[in-house]
């Protein structure tokens, strides 16, 4: 669990909080969790 905080921390926007209303930060939350699962659907190889 605590791998998966850190690499949303990873991507700057979710880390320092730059969105304003609670929906575009929690809209850029689920485009991070979403790339996170693509990137981990890859064969390894």
């Amino acid at each position: 669990m605590e791998r998966c905080i850190n690499k949303i921390k990873d991507w700057r926007g979710l880390a320092t909080r730059y969105d304003k209303s609670s929906a575009d930060y929690l809209a850029g939350l689920h485009l991070r969790g979403s790339l996170i699962w693509i990137r981990s659907l890859r064969p390894t190889g």
